[in-house]
């Protein structure tokens, strides 16, 4: 499948160029289904609108940015190629956030339906035999594991050379081992009620900075041919800033506006997530002797009736203990301790300027 063409200036406008390039290859994708998989292709068409509607594009803008202060080149055929290769993060991504919502029974999702929540809905309409909720489980896991194939088939069928092709594949490989330990670690620390700060801290290392900034950027210098000590400082920049991404996640999770975020409020505490935020605020409750307020908060967590009124309890507690402040200054050192590994890469411009422009704004967004 050869890439889509998209205007010269990939530079000027990445997150539509990475678009047009996904929107196409979804559709050449869904049109080349065989007929007797016709009625499949409505499910991949819900599967295309969950990819397209309303992502920031963020790893493949990492990738395309390290892949350009590597030196690579901003237009022409190999461009071109890297383009393709680095759209397809967003496909793992489609698979992470489709798996990720339905293991915590999440409704919305960039103030959407689900997509386990879409077709448990098209079964109660169409008055299906079975259950519709394990029928939307099931699509769900499905389609996310479709959009992971397609992520593999859309990387490996880059026109990329054998060159690049070998040099890539140790990051993108590692980039998906990753990211399902990561969410298994998630869900375990759930399921054990882990109040560890160091749990928390691990699960943002894995599920989120290593395949959404780290690894990202070491595929976009690797295609471009770079190793050595230029690797291990972009790595260290990519982990330190997607650990802040990821804390600053947390804190939108309690914090957020639904109408930015596009997730109720609170969702987090209803799903019984153990991030650093819970963490400090255990600790910091128990240590300052508000144990009932502790209690408060352990009880809030993976209660699915929570009210809003006990969310804002929660969000009352977390700022008088501290937690909060502290959440902030992590995230702020994190931010100029990746910044400095950037500093000290060795990378070129223009790409170190929006890669720092980029770090900038992952940490400090609010949505």
């Amino acid at each position: 499948m050869t890439p889509e063409r998209v205007e010269e200036d990939i530079d000027g406008a990445v997150h539509s160029h990475v678009e047009t390039v996904l929107r196409r290859y979804l559709a050449d994708r869904r049109a080349g289904l065989p007929e007797q998989a016709q009625m499949f292709a409505t499910a991949v068409d819900t599967l295309s609108d969950f990819a397209l509607r309303g992502g920031k594009r963020i790893r493949p803008t990492f990738a395309w940015w390290g892949w350009r202060a590597a030196g690579g080149e901003a237009t022409g055929e190999r461009a071109q190629a890297v383009l393709t290769a680095v759209s397809a993060l967003e496909l793992i991504q489609t698979c992470a956030l489709v798996h990720d919502d339905l293991m915590d029974a999440s409704e919305l999702r960039r103030g959407h339906p689900t997509v386990h929540v879409r077709f448990t809905e098209a079964h109660r309409a169409g008055g299906w035999l079975g259950a519709p909720e394990r029928f939307g489980m099931a699509a769900a896991v499905l389609l996310g594991d479709l959009a992971l194939a397609w992520a593999d088939d859309m990387f490996t069928g880059a026109p990329l050379s054998e060159q690049m092709r070998a040099a890539a594949r140790e990051p993108w490989l590692a980039m998906r081992s990753e990211m399902f330990a990561g969410q298994y670690l998630d869900v375990l620390a759930q399921a054990e009620g882990d109040e560890s700060e160091e749990r928390a801290l691990g699960v943002a290392r894995l599920k989120t900075a290593a395949y959404t900034v780290e690894r990202p950027l070491h595929l976009g210098i690797a295609l471009a041919g770079v190793d050595g000590d230029t690797v291990a400082a972009v790595r260290a920049f990519g982990t330190d800033i997607g650990v802040a991404f990821q804390l600053r996640d947390d804190l939108l999770g309690v914090y957020g506006d639904t109408e930015v975020t596009g997730k109720p409020a609170g969702d987090d505490l209803r799903e019984g997530k153990r991030t650093l935020l819970v963490s400090l605020g255990l600790r910091y409750a128990d240590e300052a002797g508000r144990h009932a307020d502790a209690d408060l908060l352990r009880g809030a967590l993976g209660d699915p009736g929570l009210t809003q009124e006990t969310i804002q309890r929660v969000r009352d507690l977390l700022v008088e203990v501290g937690a909060v402040d502290e959440l902030e200054r992590r995230i702020e050192k994190l931010t100029e301790s990746g910044l400095a590994a950037l500093d000290a890469s060795g990378l070129a411009e223009p790409g170190r300027t929006r890669l720092a422009d980029l770090a900038v704004a992952a940490t400090r967004r609010d949505r």
